[in-house]
């Protein structure tokens, strides 16, 4: 009888201590779990998008940033001089394209979005509000393998 006795109290020690470590993950997990890199890319639009909208060339306004989705950052222009029917789409994407491109791979800012194989998307609207296009930097065209 006192050894049955003893065994439930192991037992109970057991699942108590049991019990304390996954409470302890929980709470370690859920309470004082590190950020999201969503998060953290919802934080840097929201420090952003406290400077926006502003100039960053005679032509071009950064009006915003969003973070799209946890591996899509997007920045919203809009080109300030110009309507989308005097553009020549293709030929304003074809001299964007590699300047992106060579921001993506260069910048040290960006570096935390390479480290993250995060999409950067650029929307371009014209000084109406319409769009004019979107050039998307995908991890596959800036990664070191290319």
């Amino acid at each position: 009888m006192e050894e049955q006795k003893n065994k439930k109290k192991r037992i109970g020690r057991i699942i108590g201590v049991v019990c304390g470590v996954i409470a302890f993950f929980l709470v370690k997990q859920f309470v004082f779990a590190p950020e999201s890199f969503y998060e953290a890319m919802q934080h840097a639009v929201d420090e952003l998008n406290k400077s926006c909208p502003m100039m960053v060339d005679e032509q071009t306004r950064l009006d915003n940033a969003e973070a799209l989705s946890d591996d899509v950052f997007q920045y919203n222009y809009t080109i300030v001089s110009l309507v989308k029917d005097s553009v020549n789409i293709k030929a304003f994407e074809d001299g964007m394209k590699p300047i992106i491109l060579n921001d993506v791979k260069t910048k040290p800012a960006l570096k935390i979005y390479r480290d993250n194989k995060v999409t950067m998307t650029y929307l371009y609207k014209d000084k109406n509000g319409v769009f004019i296009t979107k050039i998307a930097i995908s991890p596959d065209l800036y990664s070191d393998s290319k």
